[in-house]
């Protein structure tokens, strides 16, 4: 009698325990046989019914598909997408392209005086942090200037001025995993969330206001602090909402007296108004006066009085996919359009990753890519071309820094583990499967490799959408780990098959979630 684990599933999530399932005694059958047997099983769970479950699973040695399910069907991917653009911008720009910033005038010096303007010219490197900006302004403050008898204007025209990708939805505009792309931008962190700000909200006395700032702080969105601070005993309870299309942030709810701060990010409305004004605060703190801050091309003559290099794209790769930075993804899309069409736009860069994809032996004709991320819902790929895509890069030199930077399944620290670091702990998955995350509401993905118990290394692909349930995710865990256990031939050795714990959750931002079921596009827990 044959299995059947939809059921089982569905009373381990209601449980919410580890369960696993013992094969029946008798004939069974072995190796490819039984490996498709156990994969139509965790596919029978009824949380999938009436939605799609795009599976593929080949083996690069034999060159063999050891399963098979509406493979070819196209579905949103959600961030497995970021495979697409970070093999395409590999490529295209290489694994030594570095991001640079410059700082330029056409003007002349006479002493400490700069007559004419000065330039903050960008490229779109997303790793820009306040402290870069201070290191600039005193390689400008070291060049003698002191008093510019002009503007500070940023220079943002290596990308076009359109912010927002195609596709993305109006209410995620607010959100730092939406924030605008631009060629100027500041990260207030090191996992490098460009075009967002830190909001930093620290308790007072009990029944006083409480005390918000913003990090790095800036005049580009101004600050409606509506908080309190609660008894000590209580919980944070803290809302960040920018205005939709606006540049204010307001502030609602509560922190605990004695508390630490409570932080989360918002998206900026104006990317390079704001790597412009922090660039004018530091340098005001340097020493140097300008009269005012605006937008402007650099002149062809322009000479550079302050430099700096980005790290170069393959040590990106590691906050990009481990964490699933959707700005990363775009700012390399345009990267690609701009080094390779002249044109640093979405669709200039959209054509490079087309044909880079092709020379990769994807087959663009079945594809639709409308971004870089994963973010818009008009994305379309099949399974069997992201399982396409992970085999033939094997070969490419770059190879072995891509797969590094991969999320890798059970493993805490989440510059290793990533947006896999909570999953698949315990189990043969673990610190086995590196794998690519996709989330979004109604959608969940995992794509890469896992290492099978007979030392093969297979690759898989995973694409669910449109299920109406909390997020199975639980099942691509199921799958991962059973083509973690398979040894071919002689397959199912123990006669068990370990099923994660399920967490029922919706992958949707403006609802309460499980967090740890998301990936860092959607909450910053991770």
């Amino acid at each position: 009698m044959r299995r059947r684990w939809g059921l089982a599933f569905g009373l381990a999530a209601a449980l919410g325990a580890s369960v696993a399932f013992v094969a029946p005694s008798g004939a069974a059958p072995s190796g490819p046989d039984a490996l498709r047997v156990d994969l139509d099983d965790i596919l029978a769970d009824e949380r999938l019914n009436g939605s799609h479950a795009g599976v593929v699973v080949r083996d690069p040695a034999t060159d063999e598909v050891l399963y098979s399910r509406q493979a070819t069907d196209r579905a949103t991917p959600a961030s497995n997408a970021k495979l697409l653009t970070s093999a395409a911008a590999l490529e295209a720009l290489g694994p030594d392209y570095r991001f640079r910033t410059d700082v330029v005038t056409a003007g002349h010096q006479q002493g400490p005086v700069l007559f004419g303007d000065l330039y903050l010219r960008g490229t779109g490197d997303p790793t820009l942090l306040a402290a870069d900006y201070e290191r600039l302004a005193e390689q400008v403050a070291a060049s003698g200037v002191r008093v510019v008898h002009g503007r500070l204007l940023a220079d943002d025209t290596w990308f076009d001025d359109v912010r927002l990708g195609t596709g993305w939805a109006w209410d995620d505009e607010p959100y730092y995993y939406a924030a605008p792309v631009s060629a100027l931008t500041v990260a207030p962190d090191t996992d490098f969330d460009a075009g967002t700000a830190l909001v930093r909200v620290s308790p007072t006395a009990e029944g006083n206001r409480a005390e918000v700032r913003l990090e790095p702080a800036t005049g580009v969105v101004q600050i409606d602090n509506r908080t309190t601070t609660s008894a000590a005993d209580g919980e944070p309870d803290v809302t960040v909402q920018r205005d939709h299309g606006g540049s204010r942030v307001v502030v609602t709810g509560s922190v605990p007296a004695g508390s630490q701060p409570f932080e989360d990010l918002t998206s900026v409305p104006d990317a390079s108004a704001y790597a412009a004004d922090v660039f004018a605060r530091a340098l005001a703190a340097h020493g140097v006066v300008v009269k005012g801050t605006g937008e402007g091309a650099a002149p062809a003559d322009a000479r550079a009085l302050a430099s700096r290099q980005s790290m170069p794209l393959r040590e990106l790769l590691v906050p990009f996919l481990k964490l699933s930075n959707n700005g990363h993804a775009e700012v390399l899309v345009k990267a690609m359009g701009r080094e390779v069409r002249g044109e640093g736009s979405w669709s200039a860069g959209l054509e490079v990753l087309t044909e880079k994809l092709s020379g990769l032996g994807v087959n663009p004709d079945v594809l639709r890519v409308v971004d870089g991320s994963g973010l818009s819902t008009m994305d379309q790929v099949t399974p069997d071309q992201l399982a396409l895509l992970l085999d033939n890069v094997r070969e490419r030199p770059w190879f072995r820094s891509w797969y590094d930077a991969l999320p890798v399944a059970g493993v805490a620290d989440r510059m290793v583990g990533g947006t896999l670091r909570n999953r698949m702990g315990g189990t043969a998955a673990e610190n086995n499967v590196h794998a690519k995350t996709g989330s979004l509401t109604g959608v969940t993905s995992l794509s890469g490799y896992v290492t099978a118990a007979n030392g093969r290394e297979l690759v898989f692909s995973v694409v669910f959408n449109d299920f109406l349930t909390g997020s199975p995710r639980d099942l691509e865990d199921a799958i991962a780990i059973r083509l973690a256990e398979y040894d071919g031939a002689d397959d199912r050795p123990s006669g068990r098959v370990h099923v994660p714990k399920s967490r029922t959750h919706v992958d949707d931002p403006g609802t309460p979630v499980d967090e740890s079921a998301l990936e860092c596009s959607w909450v910053k827990a991770c």
